[in-house]
């Protein structure tokens, strides 16, 4: 089965993350579908996209199960497709599901250096997953509407990410605590203690969808260079099989595996910064090479049939921090290797498909 056969029998077999309510692990899939379209036109893509979005906005916009008070930063990300279909189709329907998102960000609770929470539930705390949760959305609707404060907002908010996670070794940590009350923060800088993959994954995959959609100009120099520097970092740390390890920076800890959903989006974001030379010309040959092999990885080695199911195997299925009773999510590198390892989520089958779209379009 080739990889176009694997992704198009997901999307088939496919069910809503959480019942069919408004997630973010959903918006992975729908991002990856929107990539393949765009790769591959001809292709079963955009009526599976379509099939899935349809069943979670009704035809005044409203989205299933979607509450803004939650001030969940998750929540903003199956709104980027939103734009793209909108664009095929004419239908204001999913515009209007669109001001409902954005509505949302513009009472969200920040930090004082001004990003988002990440959620009402999580406060003061910001996450490198909730970068790309919600900054690539407020670009494109800032671009779509012609409000340039929020694209100036988000690259704002990238830039600042960057220092308040900054782990020192060219990577970065899971999270910040502006409070310094949470049990996994360090009392001096706010920091979270572990390199996690996915965490990195999410920020980079930002980082290659916001550059991809600015103009590049002296606003942006900066961002450019910390992306670019943030590629080469992973490069060196890259595996002989192409894969990259759960805990970034403990590859000889016990426990340690080779983790599929950031190699994915390692993946992703390598191929797209050799695609659209977001990086210095110097380097975008290697840079092609190590998402290429990290693509290849995870087609030879982890795409296994299991009871006659071919599956994307060595997913992680969740990893957070702090929580509530009885949740030990401490942020320490042993506390990612104890997650479960799960197959077939989406949160590694969407990226795979990004980084496939990708590989195509090179």
């Amino acid at each position: 089965m080739s990889p176009l056969d694997y992704f198009h029998a997901y999307a088939l077999r496919y069910q809503p993350y959480k019942a069919g309510a408004w997630c973010y692990e959903d918006g992975c899939l729908y991002r990856g579908l929107q990539l393949l379209h765009e790769a591959d036109p001809q292709g079963p893509w955009l009526g599976h996209l379509v099939r899935l979005v349809d069943g979670q906005i009704d035809r005044h916009g409203k989205l299933k199960s979607y509450d803004p008070s939650d001030y969940n930063i998750d929540n903003i990300l199956p709104g980027r497709v939103l734009f793209f279909l909108a664009a095929q189709s004419g239908d204001n329907r999913y515009r209007r599901a669109a001001d409902r998102l954005i509505a949302q960000l513009e009472t969200h609770p920040r930090l004082l250096a001004g990003n988002y929470w990440h959620k009402k539930r999580y406060p003061h705390q910001l996450w490198l997953d909730g970068l790309y949760m919600g900054l690539p959305f407020q670009i494109e609707y800032g671009m779509d509407s012609g409000r340039e404060g929020l694209i100036a907002d988000a690259l704002q908010q990238l830039a600042t990410a960057l220092v308040l996670t900054d782990h020192g070794s060219g990577l970065f940590v899971h999270g910040y605590d502006e409070s310094r009350i949470q049990a996994w923060c360090d009392r001096m800088t706010g920091k979270s203690p572990a390199v996690w993959a996915r965490a990195v994954g999410w920020l980079v995959m930002a980082l290659a969808d916001t550059l991809s959609l600015v103009e590049d100009d002296e606003a942006i120099t900066s961002l450019r260079r910390r992306f670019c520097l943030l590629l080469g970092a992973l490069v060196e740390r890259q595996e002989e099989s192409g894969l990259w390890m759960q805990v970034l920076e403990a590859p000889g800890l016990s426990g340690n595996y080779q983790e599929s959903s950031a190699t994915a989006m390692f993946a992703y974001a390598l191929l797209r910064a050799a695609r659209l030379g977001l990086v210095e010309e110097g380097v975008l040959a290697s840079m092609q090479a190590a998402g290429e092999r990290a693509l290849q990885g995870l087609l030879q080695t982890r795409l296994q049939v299991d009871e006659g199911v071919l599956r994307l195997t060595g997913i992680v299925q969740v990893a957070g921090l702090g929580g509530f009773e009885g949740q030990e999510r401490d942020g320490s590198p042993a506390y990612y290797l104890r997650e479960p390892v799960v197959s077939d989520d989406v949160k590694g089958v969407g990226p795979l498909m990004m980084a496939y779209s990708e590989h195509m379009r090179l």
